[in-house]
């Protein structure tokens, strides 16, 4: 979720009426996407004990889906100002329902990673339309609350994922073991449907611009030809083509990128306005959550895997494990909006998050020095809550001070840049930490030395985090200026 710059409802006119109702058919459909991001970090090895498959597929079942919902973002936004909010956000709900679905009853595991792959994108198509829903339906007083509801919403849904994923394997409803991480979409899916079509507004940009399938399908094939290699080429070998591959793919991107150029100048629409890369703030902003989340999503699968593989967590056991994490984080959201820090302190707690985090991080790794294989869930608690907490202070006033110089034309584009920047850290995170976890394993390395790695690598992210923050401007801008 990002927040983009805004101007509420018309001068005179009354706010809509189900806004509040609508703004929780909009939350839950963020936290339904939030959720399937990370569900599988804590169900992939039973789902590779049902359906067999490479130790790719764990990874694939998370970089898949992050991967489709990166690359389909921005143009799913675009759908929505040609053809309605409503309309596109009620046909990504039901098409992520159906996806859900299908991903309950898949028999192999191609069948489980494209069902992944197109449940991302109708979530792309379904979560960029409540932001624009939200601009138009709540008064500029009302607009941070609204908005700042996405906080917790976040953070829980991140974090809880795991734990209800490890609930539902466990209880095995109705027989079904891991399908039900999948299936239990279909009745919150069905009611994001339904109160889409009662209570959100008819939402349509009266000037919409056209899609740029040409520039959509050079950043896919970009990021397909980054992703694919990193994911596979451990299982292949590494033969030469994974690197052309990766090398092609930078190729491309400096081809969209001069695409992007050419049409801007010629006055058409582009996926994504050249001019904002001129801002300090907005890339290094990019930067920063590149690092930020590629580290966040990436520990998130190893260490879920560890808990399992290396601890002998059974999956229940495993999700609790990192229930302190979510606890954490949302008292962190809790004292900062309740403080007003993210906009008193701005960038300075962005910097201070990214200390705490790196300190709860590496507070696992001494615990599990001290502990061993016998370590326990409430011994691995303080570090992960402290881990939480930072991770809230970082995110909460992020999105905010990225996007304070862009100018009000540019605020959709960079919006949907740096939301799909995210879904693309969070793909490339699971690809490379997921890639040096498991080939570190296959050379000989133990459970230990492996895990103690993968924790340096995501103290080093958070580190650069911290030194790339510094191109970020000090604070957002102020309120009365970002209501214009």
């Amino acid at each position: 979720m990002t927040q983009a710059i805004n101007t509420g409802p018309p001068a005179g006119t009354e706010p809509y009426r189900w806004r509040w109702i609508a703004l929780c058919v909009i939350l839950a459909a963020e936290a339904m996407d939030l959720l399937d991001s990370m569900i599988t970090t804590i169900a992939a090895p039973s789902i590779q004990t049902g359906l067999g498959g490479p130790s790719s597929m764990i990874q694939w079942l998370s970089a898949g889906y992050t991967l489709a919902m990166a690359v389909g973002l921005v143009t799913g936004g675009r759908l929505g100002d040609l053809y309605g909010r409503r309309r596109m956000f009620a046909v990504g709900a039901l098409g992520f329902t159906l996806c859900s679905l299908l991903c309950g009853l898949a028999v192999s595991p191609e069948m489980l990673i494209g069902s992944r792959v197109l449940q991302g994108l109708f979530g792309a198509v379904m979560v960029p339309q409540g932001l624009g829903m939200i601009k138009e339906m709540f008064p500029p007083g009302e607009l941070a609350t609204a908005f700042g509801a996405f906080g917790p919403i976040m953070a829980l849904s991140t974090v809880a994922g795991p734990v209800l994923a490890g609930w539902l394997v466990d209880a095995d409803l109705l027989g079904t073991g891991w399908r039900m991480i999948f299936l239990i979409n279909l009745p919150i899916g069905l009611l994001s449907l339904l109160g889409a079509i009662r209570y959100l507004p008819e939402s349509k940009p009266s000037h919409a611009s056209r899609l740029d399938l040409t520039g959509t399908g050079l950043v896919s094939a970009a990021s397909f030809l980054l992703i694919f290699p990193l994911v596979q080429g451990r299982d292949l070998g590494w033969p030469a083509w994974t690197f052309a591959s990766m090398a092609a793919s930078i190729v491309i991107f400096i081809v969209f990128g001069r695409h992007q150029s050419r049409k801007e100048r010629a006055g058409g629409a582009p996926l994504v306005v050249m001019s904002l890369f001129r801002k300090r703030a907005f890339s290094g902003g990019l930067v920063t959550g590149l690092a930020f989340f590629s580290g966040m999503i990436g520990f998130s699968l190893v260490f879920g895997l560890y808990t399992q593989i290396a601890l002998g967590y059974d999956p229940l056991k495993a999700g609790l494990a990192g229930l302190p994490n979510a606890v954490g984080a949302l008292a962190g959201f809790i004292v900062v909006n309740a403080s007003g820090l993210a906009r008193k302190v701005g960038r300075k707690l962005i910097h201070l998050g990214t200390v705490v985090m790196a300190a709860g991080v590496a507070g696992v790794g001494v615990t599990l020095d001290l502990a061993g294989t016998g370590v326990t869930p409430w011994q691995l608690a303080p570090a992960l809550a402290v881990t939480g907490v930072g991770m809230s202070m970082i995110m909460a006033p992020f999105f905010d001070i990225v996007l304070a110089g862009v100018e009000p034309h540019e605020s959709g584009s960079a919006s949907g840049t740096l939301t799909a920047v995210q879904q693309l850290g969070g793909a490339l995170g699971v690809a490379a930490i997921g890639t040096v976890f498991f080939g570190l394993l296959k050379q000989g390395w133990s459970f230990e030395d492996t895990m103690r790695l993968t924790i340096w690598i995501e103290v080093g992210l958070l580190a650069v985090t911290f030194l790339v923050a510094f191109l970020l401007p000090l604070r957002a801008r102020p309120e009365e200026e970002s209501a214009r």
